[in-house]
């Protein structure tokens, strides 16, 4: 049976640039997905409560502060403390190429730098949370 893919979008930190946030967030929309966008200035901990409170399958973090080595991390560190590591991660923003192989090794699925195409976002996420139409 085929359900709706529920994502949480995500600003984490003092970044207060969303528009790429609102660009994905509206993309899965689009493409059927529900979409819960948390607004500016969160904590990873306020990430991880509203994509379990939500039943998130997804959470994609939108950063361009730099400071995705720290907050990206802690998130995935919260996700693993609350028995929720199910709930894939991905992010995208300004993120140097040389830290994108250490996120992956962390546990982000994938990493979406500027000027990836929507559709990319949305393909990678409808193959990647499992039995999701």
């Amino acid at each position: 049976m085929d359900r709706t893919i529920r994502v949480v979008v995500a600003k984490v930190g003092l970044d207060g640039h969303d528009r790429g946030a609102k660009i994905i967030a509206r993309a899965l929309r689009d493409a059927g997905m529900e979409v819960i966008y948390t607004g500016l200035h969160q904590t990873p901990e306020q990430v991880v409560e509203t994509a379990i409170q939500e039943d998130a399958d997804a959470i994609g973090v939108s950063i361009l502060s730099g400071a995705h080595m720290t907050l990206i991390p802690r998130i995935l560190e919260l996700l693993r403390e609350q028995g929720a590591e199910d709930i894939l991660v991905f992010c995208g923003g300004t993120i140097p190429k040389d830290d994108i192989p250490r996120l992956k090794e962390m546990g982000v699925g994938e990493v979406f730098t500027p000027g990836t195409p929507t559709k990319k976002a949305i393909e990678y996420v409808r193959q990647a949370v499992p039995a999701a139409g």
